[in-house]
Protein backbone atom coordinates (compact mmCIF):
# COMPACT_ATOMS: atom_id res chain seq x y z
CA UNK A 1 0.00 0.00 0.00
CA UNK A 2 1.49 3.68 -1.29
CA UNK A 3 0.77 7.00 0.10
CA UNK A 4 -0.20 8.95 -3.34
CA UNK A 5 -1.68 12.50 -4.15
CA UNK A 6 -4.77 12.29 -6.03
CA UNK A 7 -2.69 14.28 -8.89
CA UNK A 8 -0.11 11.23 -8.95
CA UNK A 9 -3.13 8.72 -8.62
CA UNK A 10 -4.64 10.04 -11.40
CA UNK A 11 -0.78 9.30 -13.33
CA UNK A 12 -0.80 6.19 -11.79
CA UNK A 13 -3.83 5.50 -13.59
CA UNK A 14 -2.97 6.66 -16.73
CA UNK A 15 0.93 4.96 -16.64
CA UNK A 16 -0.84 1.35 -15.49
CA UNK A 17 -2.77 1.17 -18.66
CA UNK A 18 -0.12 2.71 -20.99
CA UNK A 19 1.87 0.06 -20.06
CA UNK A 20 -0.80 -2.77 -20.36
CA UNK A 21 -2.05 -1.82 -23.86
CA UNK A 22 0.12 0.03 -26.44
CA UNK A 23 -3.35 1.30 -27.83
CA UNK A 24 -3.48 3.44 -25.32
CA UNK A 25 -2.47 6.65 -26.22
CA UNK A 26 -2.82 10.25 -24.00
CA UNK A 27 -3.06 14.41 -25.44
CA UNK A 28 -3.73 17.45 -24.72
CA UNK A 29 -2.84 20.69 -23.80
CA UNK A 30 1.23 20.69 -22.26
CA UNK A 31 0.56 16.92 -20.34
CA UNK A 32 3.83 16.15 -21.89
CA UNK A 33 6.71 17.22 -20.69
CA UNK A 34 5.53 20.37 -18.51
CA UNK A 35 3.30 17.18 -16.53
CA UNK A 36 -0.07 18.95 -16.97
CA UNK A 37 -1.04 22.64 -15.91
CA UNK A 38 -2.25 20.74 -12.18
CA UNK A 39 1.03 18.59 -12.71
CA UNK A 40 -1.53 15.31 -12.85
CA UNK A 41 0.67 13.84 -15.79
CA UNK A 42 4.31 13.68 -14.60
CA UNK A 43 6.50 11.12 -16.04
CA UNK A 44 4.48 10.08 -18.39
CA UNK A 45 6.25 11.62 -21.28
CA UNK A 46 9.62 10.49 -20.35
CA UNK A 47 8.02 6.68 -19.91
CA UNK A 48 6.16 6.74 -22.97
CA UNK A 49 7.60 9.09 -25.33
CA UNK A 50 6.15 11.52 -27.70
CA UNK A 51 4.66 8.90 -29.98
CA UNK A 52 2.07 7.92 -27.19
CA UNK A 53 1.85 11.17 -25.22
CA UNK A 54 1.13 13.90 -27.23
CA UNK A 55 1.04 17.87 -26.55
CA UNK A 56 -1.44 19.68 -28.98
CA UNK A 57 -2.02 22.94 -29.58
CA UNK A 58 -4.88 25.31 -27.30
CA UNK A 59 -7.91 23.81 -29.24
CA UNK A 60 -10.14 21.70 -27.33
CA UNK A 61 -12.45 20.83 -30.21
CA UNK A 62 -8.98 19.94 -32.10
CA UNK A 63 -8.05 17.48 -29.22
CA UNK A 64 -11.36 16.15 -28.73
CA UNK A 65 -11.59 15.61 -33.18
CA UNK A 66 -8.20 14.29 -32.91
CA UNK A 67 -9.25 11.69 -29.77
CA UNK A 68 -12.68 10.52 -31.67
CA UNK A 69 -10.73 9.77 -35.06
CA UNK A 70 -8.47 7.63 -32.90
CA UNK A 71 -10.67 5.83 -31.31
CA UNK A 72 -12.64 5.11 -34.15
CA UNK A 73 -9.11 3.61 -35.90
CA UNK A 74 -8.30 1.35 -33.09
CA UNK A 75 -6.56 3.42 -30.31
CA UNK A 76 -7.67 4.07 -27.22
CA UNK A 77 -6.99 7.76 -26.34
CA UNK A 78 -7.38 9.68 -23.10
CA UNK A 79 -8.15 13.44 -23.85
CA UNK A 80 -7.42 16.30 -21.37
CA UNK A 81 -9.80 19.28 -21.55
CA UNK A 82 -8.09 21.98 -18.86
CA UNK A 83 -11.05 22.63 -17.58
CA UNK A 84 -13.84 21.11 -17.52
CA UNK A 85 -15.70 24.80 -17.95
CA UNK A 86 -14.31 24.52 -21.51
CA UNK A 87 -16.33 21.91 -22.73
CA UNK A 88 -18.57 24.80 -23.86
CA UNK A 89 -16.10 25.14 -26.76
CA UNK A 90 -15.99 21.30 -27.96
CA UNK A 91 -19.96 20.11 -26.34
CA UNK A 92 -20.90 19.79 -30.31
CA UNK A 93 -18.12 17.05 -30.84
CA UNK A 94 -19.02 15.59 -27.33
CA UNK A 95 -22.80 15.61 -27.36
CA UNK A 96 -23.62 15.08 -30.83
CA UNK A 97 -20.71 12.75 -32.24
CA UNK A 98 -19.09 11.10 -29.82
CA UNK A 99 -22.22 9.99 -27.31
CA UNK A 100 -23.89 9.24 -30.35
CA UNK A 101 -21.56 7.24 -32.91
CA UNK A 102 -22.04 3.62 -31.90
CA UNK A 103 -25.77 4.34 -31.30
CA UNK A 104 -26.14 5.94 -35.20
CA UNK A 105 -23.71 3.49 -36.80
CA UNK A 106 -25.73 -0.33 -34.79
CA UNK A 107 -22.29 -0.84 -32.85
CA UNK A 108 -20.23 -0.88 -36.14
CA UNK A 109 -18.36 1.70 -34.92
CA UNK A 110 -17.28 1.87 -30.64
CA UNK A 111 -15.48 5.12 -29.22
CA UNK A 112 -13.55 3.51 -26.36
CA UNK A 113 -11.95 6.87 -25.18
CA UNK A 114 -12.10 8.82 -22.06
CA UNK A 115 -12.11 12.14 -21.57
CA UNK A 116 -9.83 13.79 -18.07
CA UNK A 117 -10.71 17.22 -16.94
CA UNK A 118 -10.60 19.22 -14.06
CA UNK A 119 -13.85 20.18 -12.62
CA UNK A 120 -15.03 22.29 -9.54
CA UNK A 121 -14.37 25.12 -7.22
CA UNK A 122 -12.44 26.02 -4.26
CA UNK A 123 -8.91 27.45 -6.52
CA UNK A 124 -10.37 31.10 -6.87
CA UNK A 125 -10.18 31.03 -10.40
CA UNK A 126 -13.28 32.56 -10.83
CA UNK A 127 -16.68 32.07 -12.77
CA UNK A 128 -15.30 30.32 -16.63
CA UNK A 129 -12.83 27.88 -14.65
CA UNK A 130 -14.71 27.01 -11.61
CA UNK A 131 -17.69 25.46 -12.48
CA UNK A 132 -18.80 22.01 -11.61
CA UNK A 133 -20.54 20.18 -14.85
CA UNK A 134 -21.04 16.97 -14.10
CA UNK A 135 -24.60 16.86 -14.40
CA UNK A 136 -24.23 18.39 -18.26
CA UNK A 137 -22.24 15.20 -19.11
CA UNK A 138 -24.74 13.34 -16.96
CA UNK A 139 -27.85 15.03 -19.38
CA UNK A 140 -26.37 13.19 -22.76
CA UNK A 141 -27.52 9.72 -23.22
CA UNK A 142 -24.46 7.91 -24.76
CA UNK A 143 -21.87 9.09 -22.27
CA UNK A 144 -20.81 7.31 -18.73
CA UNK A 145 -19.66 9.81 -16.26
CA UNK A 146 -17.57 9.01 -13.02
CA UNK A 147 -16.40 11.56 -10.53
CA UNK A 148 -13.54 10.29 -7.97
CA UNK A 149 -13.11 11.77 -4.08
CA UNK A 150 -10.03 9.54 -3.58
CA UNK A 151 -6.47 8.30 -4.75
CA UNK A 152 -7.59 5.16 -4.54
CA UNK A 153 -10.60 5.43 -6.30
CA UNK A 154 -9.24 7.76 -9.20
CA UNK A 155 -6.57 5.16 -10.10
CA UNK A 156 -9.16 2.48 -10.18
CA UNK A 157 -11.87 4.44 -12.23
CA UNK A 158 -9.55 5.87 -14.42
CA UNK A 159 -8.18 2.17 -15.48
CA UNK A 160 -11.42 1.21 -15.44
CA UNK A 161 -12.57 3.96 -17.92
CA UNK A 162 -9.80 2.94 -20.38
CA UNK A 163 -11.17 -0.60 -20.55
CA UNK A 164 -14.67 0.46 -21.60
CA UNK A 165 -16.19 -0.04 -25.17
CA UNK A 166 -17.74 3.09 -24.80
CA UNK A 167 -16.40 6.99 -23.74
CA UNK A 168 -16.34 7.83 -20.28
CA UNK A 169 -15.68 11.07 -18.85
CA UNK A 170 -13.95 11.57 -15.72
CA UNK A 171 -14.10 14.68 -13.18
CA UNK A 172 -11.36 15.11 -11.70
CA UNK A 173 -11.76 18.33 -8.86
CA UNK A 174 -8.64 20.51 -8.82
CA UNK A 175 -9.28 21.16 -4.98
CA UNK A 176 -8.60 16.76 -4.47
CA UNK A 177 -5.15 16.96 -6.60
CA UNK A 178 -3.27 17.64 -3.70
CA UNK A 179 -4.78 15.29 -1.23
CA UNK A 180 -3.32 12.33 -0.09
CA UNK A 181 -4.15 8.63 0.67
CA UNK A 182 -3.69 5.12 0.71
CA UNK A 183 -3.61 3.54 -2.79
CA UNK A 184 -3.17 -0.16 -2.93
CA UNK A 185 0.01 -1.90 -4.84
CA UNK A 186 0.06 -4.20 -8.45
CA UNK A 187 -2.96 -3.23 -10.51
CA UNK A 188 -6.02 -1.26 -9.90
CA UNK A 189 -9.33 -1.82 -11.10
CA UNK A 190 -12.54 -0.56 -10.45
CA UNK A 191 -16.02 -1.06 -11.65
CA UNK A 192 -18.05 1.70 -13.33
CA UNK A 193 -21.26 2.16 -11.84
CA UNK A 194 -20.61 1.40 -8.42
CA UNK A 195 -21.33 3.49 -5.27
CA UNK A 196 -19.43 3.71 -1.89
CA UNK A 197 -20.63 3.28 1.54
CA UNK A 198 -18.48 5.50 3.39
CA UNK A 199 -19.63 5.42 6.83
CA UNK A 200 -22.75 3.52 8.41
CA UNK A 201 -25.41 5.24 10.07
CA UNK A 202 -29.25 4.65 10.85
CA UNK A 203 -30.60 8.17 11.12
CA UNK A 204 -29.60 9.44 7.88
CA UNK A 205 -28.26 9.59 4.76
CA UNK A 206 -26.22 11.23 3.08
CA UNK A 207 -24.62 11.24 -0.74
CA UNK A 208 -22.30 13.26 -1.65
CA UNK A 209 -20.00 13.52 -5.21
CA UNK A 210 -16.13 14.47 -5.23
CA UNK A 211 -15.13 17.52 -3.50
CA UNK A 212 -18.44 16.84 -1.47
CA UNK A 213 -17.61 13.59 -0.15
CA UNK A 214 -14.69 14.84 2.81
CA UNK A 215 -16.80 17.30 3.34
CA UNK A 216 -19.97 15.44 3.49
CA UNK A 217 -17.73 12.79 6.08
CA UNK A 218 -16.45 15.82 8.08
CA UNK A 219 -20.26 16.38 8.95
CA UNK A 220 -21.08 13.00 9.57
CA UNK A 221 -18.57 13.03 12.38
CA UNK A 222 -19.50 16.23 14.04
CA UNK A 223 -23.40 15.48 13.63
CA UNK A 224 -22.61 12.59 15.89
CA UNK A 225 -20.62 13.87 18.23
CA UNK A 226 -22.58 17.21 18.69
CA UNK A 227 -26.23 15.74 18.26
CA UNK A 228 -26.25 12.20 18.24
CA UNK A 229 -26.99 11.97 14.95
CA UNK A 230 -25.91 8.76 12.73
CA UNK A 231 -25.51 9.74 9.18
CA UNK A 232 -24.77 6.81 6.64
CA UNK A 233 -22.83 8.48 4.19
CA UNK A 234 -22.34 7.48 0.48
CA UNK A 235 -19.99 8.12 -2.29
CA UNK A 236 -22.06 8.42 -5.54
CA UNK A 237 -18.83 8.64 -7.24
CA UNK A 238 -20.16 7.00 -10.76
CA UNK A 239 -23.06 9.13 -12.23
CA UNK A 240 -24.01 7.08 -15.77
CA UNK A 241 -23.85 4.10 -14.81
CA UNK A 242 -25.97 5.51 -11.59
CA UNK A 243 -25.86 2.45 -8.78
CA UNK A 244 -29.26 3.13 -7.51
CA UNK A 245 -29.40 -0.07 -5.66
CA UNK A 246 -26.94 1.24 -2.85
CA UNK A 247 -28.39 4.42 -2.46
CA UNK A 248 -32.22 3.37 -2.18
CA UNK A 249 -31.13 0.48 0.02
CA UNK A 250 -29.58 2.78 2.26
CA UNK A 251 -32.84 5.22 2.04
CA UNK A 252 -34.98 1.86 2.95
CA UNK A 253 -32.78 1.77 6.52
CA UNK A 254 -32.83 5.49 7.30
CA UNK A 255 -35.51 6.84 5.97
CA UNK A 256 -34.54 9.99 5.64
CA UNK A 257 -31.96 11.82 2.23
CA UNK A 258 -30.14 14.62 2.39
CA UNK A 259 -27.63 15.22 -1.57
CA UNK A 260 -24.76 16.98 -1.06
CA UNK A 261 -23.60 18.63 -4.50
CA UNK A 262 -21.55 21.23 -6.19
CA UNK A 263 -23.27 21.76 -9.15
CA UNK A 264 -25.74 24.97 -9.30
CA UNK A 265 -29.04 23.39 -8.13
CA UNK A 266 -31.21 23.99 -10.93
CA UNK A 267 -31.28 20.23 -12.46
CA UNK A 268 -28.11 19.15 -10.62
CA UNK A 269 -27.50 15.35 -9.90
CA UNK A 270 -29.42 15.52 -7.21
CA UNK A 271 -32.20 16.35 -8.51
CA UNK A 272 -32.32 13.20 -10.58
CA UNK A 273 -31.50 11.08 -7.58
CA UNK A 274 -34.31 12.62 -5.25
CA UNK A 275 -36.77 11.76 -8.21
CA UNK A 276 -35.53 7.91 -8.22
CA UNK A 277 -36.13 8.05 -4.58
CA UNK A 278 -39.39 9.71 -4.48
CA UNK A 279 -40.76 7.04 -7.50
CA UNK A 280 -39.15 3.76 -5.55
CA UNK A 281 -38.74 4.84 -1.73
CA UNK A 282 -41.81 6.85 -1.36
CA UNK A 283 -42.98 4.76 1.34
CA UNK A 284 -40.10 3.89 3.36
CA UNK A 285 -39.35 8.04 3.76
CA UNK A 286 -40.10 9.63 6.98
CA UNK A 287 -39.49 13.28 5.56
CA UNK A 288 -39.00 15.10 2.25
CA UNK A 289 -35.64 14.82 0.91
CA UNK A 290 -33.46 17.92 1.21
CA UNK A 291 -30.63 18.91 -1.53
CA UNK A 292 -27.59 20.74 0.25
CA UNK A 293 -26.29 22.61 -3.17
CA UNK A 294 -24.21 25.78 -4.96
CA UNK A 295 -27.04 28.31 -5.77
CA UNK A 296 -27.64 28.74 -9.48
CA UNK A 297 -25.36 31.74 -9.63
CA UNK A 298 -22.21 32.32 -11.31
CA UNK A 299 -19.39 31.23 -8.99
CA UNK A 300 -17.25 34.45 -7.38
CA UNK A 301 -13.49 34.77 -7.46
CA UNK A 302 -13.48 36.53 -3.69
CA UNK A 303 -12.18 33.86 -1.42
CA UNK A 304 -14.97 34.53 0.75
CA UNK A 305 -17.79 34.37 -1.76
CA UNK A 306 -17.21 31.43 -3.28
CA UNK A 307 -16.75 29.43 0.36
CA UNK A 308 -20.28 30.87 0.71
CA UNK A 309 -21.43 29.60 -2.23
CA UNK A 310 -20.42 25.65 -2.40
CA UNK A 311 -21.98 23.75 0.17
CA UNK A 312 -19.12 23.67 3.60
CA UNK A 313 -18.97 21.16 6.47
CA UNK A 314 -21.07 23.88 8.39
CA UNK A 315 -23.53 24.31 6.33
CA UNK A 316 -24.15 20.27 5.65
CA UNK A 317 -23.98 19.96 9.53
CA UNK A 318 -26.75 22.88 9.95
CA UNK A 319 -29.05 21.60 7.42
CA UNK A 320 -28.95 18.21 8.48
CA UNK A 321 -29.68 19.00 12.08
CA UNK A 322 -32.26 21.36 11.39
CA UNK A 323 -34.25 18.89 9.38
CA UNK A 324 -33.78 16.22 11.77
CA UNK A 325 -35.15 18.39 14.61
Amino acid sequence: MAELTYRDAVAAGIAQEMERDERVVLLGEDIGAAGGVFKATVGLFERFGPRRVRDTPISEQAIIGAAMGAAMTGLRPIAEIMFSDFFGVCWDMIANEIAKTRYMTNGQVALPLVIRTANGAGSRFGAQHSQSVENWAMAVPGLKVVAPSSPADVKGLIAAAVRDPDPVIVFEHKSLYSVKGEVPDGEALDALGAAKVLRTGKDCTIAALALMVPRAMEAAERLQAEHGIECEVIDVRSLVPLDTRTIMGSVVKTARLFTVEENPRLCGWGAEVASLVAEECFWDLDAPIVRITTPHVPLPAADSLEDATIPSVERIVDTVQRAMG
